[in-house]
């Protein structure tokens, strides 16, 4: 792996000797109370608490004043969490509960990371169906956006919660589930925090189970010839493009007995590094770097990875950056595919972090993006230090033309009329928001502006 990431070296390095010298970009920096992953988000509140048990959160929903926003990992990016008064985390609320060995369900504290829940639920003998590729997301957290791994017969994350037990503003405690307070079950199974603080969450598990993961680079175009067979012949299948390069690779998973091994892998981290270290070298020609780079990810290996589930879907993720991501009924991906990378690699030559493509089966919860078809999503990102307001706004349009619903964690422009236009049930869910919280305790600037009447 050295050797190969020598090879790049050396390449950007023969090509760089005619590039005129590059600029840095500058970044200040400043102590902040609260702010997300990718520092796009920042709130300055009044009151910080991590209850150590419910009754704690209970006194504390009953006594506080002013807006209360639950905060878990700061993986959104989207402004769901800041405010100026509270801000809660469930951190001190973490692990199992109890387990349903006949159901194959388990009951966990909502403040879990999903990291966390592989080791114990394995020693019950129970195992997630799915998971996202980033597991630093609390339970709660997760659900609350609708968060997805990929399979197209696989569901976001939400569609897995059998029950849930929903804390409102003045401290009650409300357990739903598909035929208890249904409504509420509904409306909490993808909330964006707006309901209540969820403490506890019911999980449909299945049994343990391995998979073998398949990485493999080849051309970009034989790629998109290929997605909708590689989707459907896979359990789990998502493709990445690297901008400039012609370049990307696939992910395939599927379930199997093999022993447990592994072969060398690429640092995604390192790599996102060398991807800016060569734009920053070989800005000045395009074709040069899309020549240096498609030469050096040809001569990368298949990696193969056969592991427990819940080790294979994660990938560490220490490069930070902001992100758009859509869902799109599943027809539409590849021509909106297409239509954007023609778009950013005319228009934006700074981008270097890599496009990710992944497919969801549909479901039909209220306000979730996969409600009532199937899906495929688009994601694009661009370096923490850098602006991505031009480059989004530019993507956006595209996305929406295509029926794009967007994830509800990740950077949008939508407003509440356009939401109402994608979801039968959004007036369904104000209508219990309103219940639950008549007085707006949990909507802060941004969810006010999209859920009050």
């Amino acid at each position: 792996m050295q050797t190969r990431r020598t090879f790049l070296q050396q390449l950007m390095g023969a090509a760089a000797v005619l590039a005129a010298p590059t600029s840095v970009l500058a970044s200040g920096s400043a102590a902040l109370p609260w702010r997300n992953w990718s520092g796009s988000q920042v709130c300055y509140p009044n009151q910080r608490s991590a209850p150590a048990n419910l009754a704690d959160l209970q006194t504390l929903l009953r006594e506080s004043s002013g807006i209360i926003r639950p905060v878990g990992s700061g993986h959104s990016f989207m402004p769901l969490v800041p405010t100026d008064d509270t801000i809660v985390s469930l951190s001190r609320l973490t692990g199992l509960v109890k387990t349903d060995a006949e159901k194959q369900q388990a009951t966990v504290w909502a403040g879990t990371r999903l990291g966390e829940l592989g080791e114990p639920l394995a020693q019950q003998g129970q195992g997630l169906f799915n998971m996202p590729d980033i597991d630093e997301q609390s339970l709660a957290g997760a659900i609350a956006t609708a968060t997805h791994g990929t399979g197209q017969d696989l569901t976001c994350m939400s569609n897995y919660v059998a029950a849930l037990q929903l804390v409102t503003a003045n401290g009650d405690i409300i357990e739903c589930s598909a035929t208890k307070n249904a409504d509420i079950f509904n409306a909490a199974r993808v909330n964006l925090g707006a309901l209540g603080i969820v403490t506890q969450v019911t999980l449909q598990n299945r049994g343990l189970y391995k998979l073998k993961r398949e990485t493999t680079w080849m051309p970009i175009e034989e790629i998109l010839e290929n997605a909708e067979t590689l989707a459907s012949n896979n359990r789990n299948f998502e493709f990445y493009f690297i901008p400039f390069t012609g370049m990307g690779f696939i992910d395939v998973q599927n379930i199997t007995d093999e022993p447990v091994t592994a072969t060398d892998k690429l640092d995604q981290n390192d790599g996102a590094e060398d991807l800016k270290t060569a734009r920053d070298l070989l800005s000045w020609s395009p074709k040069l770097r899309e020549l240096v780079l498609g030469t050096y990810m040809k001569t990368l290996p298949k990696e193969v990875t056969v592991a427990n589930s819940w080790q294979n879907y994660a990938s560490e993720r220490n490069v930070r950056f902001n992100e758009m991501e859509y869902h799109l009924p599943r027809e539409n991906v590849l021509p909106a595919f297409k239509e954007i990378r023609e778009m950013v690699e005319t228009q934006f030559p700074e981008v270097f972090f890599p496009f990710e493509v992944r497919f969801i089966k549909s479901d039909e919860i209220w306000l979730s993006p996969f409600n009532g078809r199937e899906t495929a999503s688009i994601a694009v990102h661009r370096f923490h230090q850098e602006d991505y307001h031009a480059m989004f706004a530019a993507i956006e349009p595209i996305m929406q033309k295509y029926h794009g619903r967007p994830h509800w964690g990740k950077l949008n422009t939508m407003k509440a009329p356009q939401f109402a236009e994608h979801y039968a049930h959004w007036n369904d869910f104000k209508n219990v928001r309103q219940q639950l919280d008549p007085q707006g305790r949990f909507l802060n600037p941004y969810l006010a502006s999209i859920f009050q009447k």
